[in-house]
């Protein structure tokens, strides 16, 4: 080989280079604000808490620090745009959990609208506290997309970005009255999937109206403290849902005076009490059937007796079929995997119709 032919070898060979992709254009959420928040914006700590600055001081530590998830947020947007990216950042470094992906804990899931019906389209899958995600190839046309926050972790920023000259329309949150959910780790989202698969948020989809999720991991305790809070929501419904949390001494303790409580800010909003699910595998654990017979029992007895005395508009869901009944509704048998979201979220669905006069 000669010289010549040595020195062209040794040459890096030349690469076309691509051409630069469409200016993006961002649009940062906070600017139009978030569904799902009992409170306005100026009396939160942070822009995607659930509970309102004030909380801090007036509920148990865990629950304060449990308000701070974005669980159950959701926001609004118009848009013709074929790419979507969505780039957010969330407040802790703990973005996945033992029985729950980071797509759950800490992703934001995006649905579209399509002849009237929510459907997935694609959920951010989290690898450092800041993502970017791209959705791509999108078929052409305007239509009105919705975006689930993070379930387990804060949400510090989120924007939507889409390639400049498309159009892009905020959609403000809606000013109907919520849904308010009131629970454990199960309506605070564990073991979803996705952001858009906790029961809360199905129902919110199916029934067309906002939704406040208020659940607590481990600390849902029919506190009067958060019961106080409960109250300053004009809610549609209120859902109580609190009794995997808690024992049969605290049932009796508290169930009815909750109740009592929101009935007397509330007197005309209706109110539904329901048990804790079934354990998948009680049925050879004797302690675990005994625990659901205490707690469901003096649950019933607080019903019968706010029933007895006169309290309007107060509906009971039995435990028993929320999670089915092949014991393959949960992913660590207590926690709902996404099937057994779905048969939660189908047992609660007439009884919330019934209350709201749906049809």
């Amino acid at each position: 080989m000669g010289a010549m032919a040595v020195a062209l070898a040794s040459m890096p060979a030349l690469r076309a280079e691509s051409p630069p992709g469409p200016e993006i254009i961002w649009h940062d959420v906070s600017t139009w604000g978030v569904e799902g928040q009992g409170w306005a914006p100026e009396d939160l700590l942070s822009r995607y808490d659930r509970l309102p600055a004030k909380a801090e001081k007036i509920v148990r530590p865990p629950v304060w620090s449990l308000s701070r998830h974005s669980a159950g947020l959701s926001f609004r947007f118009n848009t013709n745009a074929t790419t979507l990216m969505v780039r957010h950042t969330v407040g802790g470094a703990g973005l996945a959990l033992p029985h729950m992906p980071a797509t759950g804990v800490s992703g934001i899931d995006l649905y579209a609208l399509d002849e009237g019906k929510w459907k997935w389209v694609e959920v951010s899958r989290p690898k450092e506290v800041e993502t970017t995600h791209t959705v791509s190839g999108l078929d052409p046309g305007m239509r009105t997309w919705m975006a689930y926050l993070p379930l387990y972790n804060s949400t510090v920023k989120v924007e939507i970005g889409v390639p400049k000259g498309a159009a892009f329309q905020p959609v403000a949150p809606r000013k109907e009255k919520p849904i308010v959910f009131y629970g454990t780790s199960i309506t605070h989202g564990a073991s979803a999937s996705r952001p858009g698969m906790p029961h809360p948020a199905i129902l919110g989809r199916r029934l067309d109206l906002p939704v406040i999720n208020l659940g607590f991991s481990g600390n849902g305790k029919m506190e009067p403290e958060v019961g106080a809070l409960l109250t300053e929501i004009d809610a549609a419904v209120y859902v109580i849902d609190c009794l995997p949390n808690m024992v049969e001494a605290e049932v009796a303790e508290r169930a009815e005076s909750l109740v009592r409580q929101i009935r007397e800010a509330r007197p005309d909003t209706p109110i539904i009490l329901v048990e804790d699910r079934t354990y998948a595998n009680t049925w050879i654990m004797k302690s675990k059937r005994d625990r659901h017979a205490g707690s469901r029992a003096a649950f019933i007895r607080a019903y019968d007796s706010l029933v007895s005395s006169g309290v309007k508009k107060l509906f009971y869901v039995e435990g028993e079929p929320l999670l089915g009944y092949d014991s393959e509704g949960t992913t660590d048998g207590s926690h709902p995997n996404d099937l057994g979201f779905m048969r939660q979220a189908d047992v609660l669905e007439p009884v919330l119709r019934e209350a709201l006069g749906l049809k």
